[in-house]
């Protein structure tokens, strides 16, 4: 071979390995800014997300916390990327406030089947008859969940701008439930974790949950708990809120979606696709929330909850990063 024909085959080989590697790292020099709400137990599924964008070459930032409307607002002026905890459809209104469609990406539905709700302690329920909210317009029956001596029933409510909060409040006036409940909110981990020591004292409890999420693990619906019912569809959307099986719980099946700046998500196909295509379990999700509740909650063992799926959940993993390659091609 002589040398030039050495130095073509040099040159052609350098180009190859040059193409392979930009075609398995398109988000090389690329940084993306992930923003999520300040719970804890929606870190796993942003983690998870930020480990597939770095596999793909994406310079990516650490998480900041904000609210879920200054989340919507920094995507949509482009001061931070993505989210993976677009709440659909209870968090409709504040995505359509930030602008929708002509500034958001969202496609495809990371976690689905996401449940909320009320509940109240089986033991009280069974006794008592209860199994639908519209029960609390006796006032006996809503004396037995009034914890600070008013003759209304106290609720665990939902945490202040989280959307839950929108839907429980439009529901006491539609069902006529004012005079009888008490929406208690706060630091909902705090209010829960109160909730739940009253429980094992032997006190009846009322309170609003959703999953995936650890409390369902703690208090086990059927055994510990039991859903109830509402009167009829009531909500913000004016949505129907039954069930196939004909429950209705008073709220739609959530699922959590990934909400991308528009813009990064056009220059970036890559990304857009994996946003598009990444999907985790509920029963995941909620089983990593558990270990949260265990104590293994710092943001060093919640990345390694992260790692420790990835592994067992490699094939699907890679599909993912397949995916979002081919699209960037």
């Amino acid at each position: 071979m002589t040398t030039l024909k050495k130095i073509a085959c040099a040159l052609t080989l350098v180009t190859a390995t040059s193409t392979s590697y930009a075609d398995s790292m398109p988000g090389k020099g690329v940084s993306v800014v992930p923003v999520q709400s300040a719970i804890a137990e929606e870190s796993f599924q942003t983690i998870v997300l930020n480990e597939a964008l770095k596999q793909l070459g994406y310079d990516v930032q650490p998480i900041k916390e904000v609210d879920y409307s200054a989340g919507y607002t920094s995507i949509a002026n482009g001061d931070a990327t993505y989210m993976a905890v677009n709440w659909y459809p209870l968090h409709n209104t504040m995505y359509d406030n930030a602008g929708g469609d002509k500034v958001f990406y969202r496609k495809g539905h990371y976690i689905e089947g996401a449940a909320q709700g009320y509940l109240v302690d089986k033991k009280t329920a069974d006794k008592y008859g209860i199994d639908n909210i519209g029960d609390f317009k006796d006032p006996k029956i809503a004396k037995l969940f009034d914890t600070d001596g008013d003759g209304k029933a106290d609720l665990t409510g939902c945490q202040a701008g989280w959307g839950c909060e929108g839907v429980i409040e439009h529901q006491l006036d539609a069902f006529k439930l004012r005079d009888r409940i008490t929406h208690k909110q706060g630091q909902y981990a705090a209010i829960i974790s109160d909730t739940i020591a009253r429980y094992k004292e032997g006190d009846s409890i009322f309170y609003y949950t959703w999953t995936p999420y650890w409390v369902s693990g703690k208090l086990v619906p059927g055994k510990d708990v039991v859903w109830l019912e509402v009167p009829h569809s009531a909500n913000p959307n004016g949505t129907d809120t039954k069930l196939p099986n004909g429950k209705n719980y008073g709220f739609d099946i959530n699922s959590e979606r990934v909400v991308a700046n528009k813009k990064f998500a056009q220059a970036n196909p890559a990304a857009a696709k994996l946003f598009e295509v990444a999907k985790l379990s509920v029963n995941d999700v909620s089983a990593e929330n558990m270990l949260i509740a265990n104590g293994e909650d710092s943001q060093k063992q919640i990345k390694q909850h992260a790692l420790n799926w990835i592994k067992a959940n490699q094939s699907t993993f890679n599909g993912w990063l397949d995916a979002a390659r081919k699209a960037a091609k």
